[in-house]
């Protein structure tokens, strides 16, 4: 459905910025109480709806629902376990529409050919996701879309800006490079040159770490499969956007008449969004994982709190052993980022952090109780050797403007108790 408010009371229905309340709740709050109406008999946990497909009552009947999308149909379409997941998404993120999708890596490419087409040009900071790399590298260019990677600097970013540039892409917190961008120059530069700013935000934990709308972002997008499921047992990804963006400059929404901006305002790329991504490309997420997903949102607070203190509190400790020739983590001091991490980031620093040693293969064998394995933001602290898997098929050049070097360990911390970690990271680090 178009509005995001079907399955929701009054309040929860607003996002958090615009809410029409004498008070704010907190993000804790709303990320257990918005998607559930406040009535009796009405479950208090999302209901998962697994159906294919809605009755109508009559011909007429359906043929006003495709006509306006204002009930339900197919839930390819519309589905109100996977409504109640957006809703309560957009609500912490301070947006004003969102899309849940099968992936991250769905997400990302939803978000980058609402905007872009043939001819297209996009700039990115380096220090990207591998999956990320690889579609702005390898997938686009089939599409006539081309990528201009450069290092996390606004003023490289403004160098590389072109005319048949449409959108700055950058990472909330760089996997796996930790630095952290300066949203608001980069959304300023994108804006003078009639772009988007597009933030991947998974490492900022839906809003409760950094709401990058809130710094002039245009589009956001997580990989749901991260801290908001936060067990690693389900796959999903999401785009977010606000109202505040200027479409006038792109042909996609601007040129036609009546142009699609003239047909939905401000509503326009989140329609595109939806129409493209879902609807036409077929990249949804299924209720049963959107169930799942919506029940992870609720300890997300609670989980990415205790990560980020482990995180800072592990990170001073690899800084100062003999055996770690560097820890790259935005919350220590030393960290070149960590001015802008103490402006964008709040409640942490992040829950991931890396760190570079002489053996990785020989720190990973001798672990016993840290997982070695490619995810994020699970109950269950992993590490990962990115040279060899998460950056592996990119070229050489690739994963070392990425961050990436042959002794790098990414480690994504969880909620085990921080000593039982530490000693186990001993363990591994025993020269």
């Amino acid at each position: 459905m178009d509005e995001l408010t079907s399955t929701l009371d009054d309040t929860a229905a607003c996002p958090t910025s615009t809410r029409a309340s004498s008070h704010e709740r907190h993000f804790e709050s709303d990320a257990v109480h918005v998607g559930i109406p406040r009535a009796g008999g009405v479950p208090l946990a999302v209901p998962i709806v697994a159906a294919a497909a809605f009755q109508f009552d009559s011909l007429q009947h359906g043929a006003d629902v495709f006509a306006t999308n204002e009930e339900y149909s197919y839930s390819r379409l519309q589905n109100p376990t996977v409504e109640a997941l957006e809703a309560r998404l957009a609500v912490l993120e301070g947006a004003s529409h969102a899309l849940v999708t099968a992936s991250g890596q769905a997400a990302t490419l939803t978000a980058i050919l609402s905007v872009c087409r043939a001819g297209d040009h996009i700039v990115a900071t380096s220090s990207l996701f591998g999956g990320t790399s690889g579609l702005l590298l390898n997938v686009l260019p089939n599409f006539g879309i081309m990528t201009s990677l450069v290092p996390n600097d606004p003023a490289a970013v403004e160098e590389a800006m072109r005319e048949q540039t449409r959108l700055v892409w950058t990472e909330t917190i760089g996997n796996p490079a930790a630095d952290v961008p300066d949203i608001e120059a980069l959304a300023r530069i994108a804006h003078a040159h009639g772009a988007l700013l597009g933030v991947d935000n998974t490492w900022g934990g839906v809003g409760f770490l950094c709401r990058p709308l809130a710094f002039g972002a245009d589009i956001v997008t997580h990989s749901l499969t991260k801290w908001a499921g936060g067990h690693g047992a389900a796959l999903g990804g999401a785009v977010l956007v606000g109202d505040a963006h200027d479409l006038t400059r792109n042909d996609i929404f601007s040129c036609g008449s009546p142009s699609l901006l003239e047909q939905r305002g401000a509503a326009a790329l989140a329609w595109r969004q939806r129409w493209l991504g879902v609807q036409q490309a077929g990249m949804i997420l299924a209720p049963h994982a959107a169930h799942l997903l919506t029940l992870g949102v609720e300890t997300l607070p609670l989980r990415l709190r205790q990560s980020c203190e482990s995180a800072l509190d592990l990170a001073r400790r690899l800084e100062a052993h003999p055996a770690v020739r560097s820890v790259g983590y935005p919350g220590l001091p030393s960290s070149p980022h960590h001015a802008l991490a103490t402006k964008y980031l709040s409640n942490g620093f992040g829950a991931v952090l890396t760190f570079e040693v002489d053996d990785p293969a020989r720190l990973l064998s001798r672990l016993s109780m840290i997982r070695i394995a490619p995810n994020l933001g699970d109950t269950r602290s992993m590490v990962i050797h990115p040279w060899t898997t998460t950056h592996g098929r990119l070229p050489e050049a690739q994963r070392l403007a990425s961050g990436v070097n042959a002794r790098l360990v990414r480690f994504s911390v969880g909620i085990e108790h921080v000593e039982d970690v530490w000693s186990d990271l001993e363990r591994g680090l025993e020269m």
